[in-house]
């Protein structure tokens, strides 16, 4: 009875630590979309709106995240399989951005993409500390460090691209790196919901070997 009194409080506690670090990064995340959504068109700049929509989708995950924290497993690869399809749609966005500026182009403000490319790699590498000793506690958890870790190449991808856009005097760098950040968004979709099919397959898997020792 205490053994099980024992570990139900240890399942309590890690929730507890799992809500309080997603809360946090939450909240990160909302500022930064907010900010660097407003760069991106003040900037004229698809590679910072894509970076602006990844954080406006983690912001939505970790919500989603804070929902599924104490829930089972069904539910928590179910919400990771809702994870995927916002990354997706995200992805999605990028590339008819990216149509928009080839077929209407604009020289974009490096100043403005590289001030917040790297305010977005501070933010976002606060991020992934908290979230580093949750990364393998369950699919809910992995899920959000692996969103939190796209973070980290959007903002480094979107410098560079400053830096381009500054040296060769052209907007193309910045479709370019949208392009490879929508590339990289859809990778993502593809990992979160392929684990989470895995998830949800194992699960019925065991339902349907405990029904027939029932029957049985």
């Amino acid at each position: 009875m205490g053994s099980c009194c024992e570990n139900s409080c240890a399942v309590e506690a890690l929730h507890d630590k799992q809500r309080g670090t997603l809360i946090k990064v939450l909240w990160i995340n909302a500022v930064m979309f907010i900010a660097i959504a407003v760069a991106a068109f003040y900037g004229k700049s698809t590679a910072l709106l894509s970076d602006s929509l990844d954080n406006l989708g983690d912001a939505l995950t970790y919500g989603l995240s804070l929902f599924a924290v104490s829930k089972g497993t069904v539910t928590k690869a179910r919400v990771a399989l809702f994870k995927g399809g916002l990354i997706f749609v995200a992805a999605c966005l990028v590339v008819t951005q990216i149509i928009h500026r080839l077929v209407s182009p604009v020289l974009p403000s490096y100043e403005v993409m590289s001030i917040f490319s790297l305010a977005g790699l501070v933010a976002n590498s606060l991020c992934l500390f908290l979230l580093w000793r949750h990364r393998h506690e369950d699919i809910n958890m992995s899920s959000v460090f692996e969103c939190s870790r796209n973070d980290i190449a959007s903002n480094l991808s979107v410098f560079l691209a400053a830096v381009c856009v500054w040296v060769f005097n052209s907007g193309l760098p910045d479709i370019i790196i949208a392009t490879l950040l929508a590339a990289l968004l859809l990778n993502s979709s593809a990992r979160v919901i392929k684990g989470a099919l895995s998830e949800l397959a194992q699960s019925n898997k065991a339902n349907s070997a405990d029904a027939k020792k029932r029957r049985g």
